[in-house]
């Protein structure tokens, strides 16, 4: 008797072994298969790999060229809101400018008077911004502003700037104000001068 149960769990500590062993290996050969099938399977149902690659690539390049306008956007706007900025503190300092040339009309201006405006004056330009409007400029509606017409002048081919009541200023293309002026229109020439030459 001492020997029987001995020899029994001999017997099943061996069964139990080559069940596990075979059960391993039939679960492995399962999975082999299994991923066999699914390869297949994948091969046969997905796009190849130049196609995915293809794919991927005009992906990538929509992504950049997206970026890239997203890039010139924001660098546009932030130009924008640059100059909009320049032009809102610019603005009304155009009126002090308008006085300092008023003054200047009426004689010269003390050294103490010069050298602030002469200071004001390369301020604001050097923030871009610039004064237009002289006499003999032709008329351009885009940036003069008609306070009067006062006649024709013989002497000019078209409507022609004459007399200039404030000047007008711009930050790069954009005008900050229109110069005012006063137009002649050409007038009629006497022709017979030349004809007798």
């Amino acid at each position: 008797m001492t020997d029987r149960p001995q020899d029994a769990p001999e017997e099943s500590a061996e069964v139990s072994e080559e069940t596990a062993a075979g059960s391993f290996g039939e679960a492995a050969a399962e999975m082999a298969n299994e991923t066999e099938i699914e390869g297949g399977e994948d091969e046969a149902a997905g796009p190849p790999v130049e196609q995915q690659l293809a794919e991927r690539t005009a992906d990538l390049q929509r992504l950049q060229a997206e970026y890239l306008n997203y890039k010139r956007r924001v660098e546009r706007d932030r130009e924008l809101v640059r100059e909009n900025a320049t032009y809102q503190a610019l603005a009304p300092i155009i009126e002090v400018l308008d006085n300092i040339e008023r003054a200047r009309e009426h004689g010269p201006l003390d050294a103490g008077f010069r050298g602030v405006a002469e200071q004001l004056e390369r301020v604001v330009a050097a923030q871009g911004l610039v004064k237009f409007g002289e006499p003999g400029d032709a008329f351009d509606p885009t940036i003069h502003e008609a306070l009067s017409h006062i006649g024709e002048d013989p002497g000019v081919d078209v409507t022609t700037c004459k007399v200039i009541a404030k000047a007008g200023y711009r930050i790069g293309e954009r005008v900050v104000r229109a110069a005012q002026v006063l137009v002649v229109d050409p007038g009629e020439r006497d022709e017979a001068p030349a004809a007798q030459m």
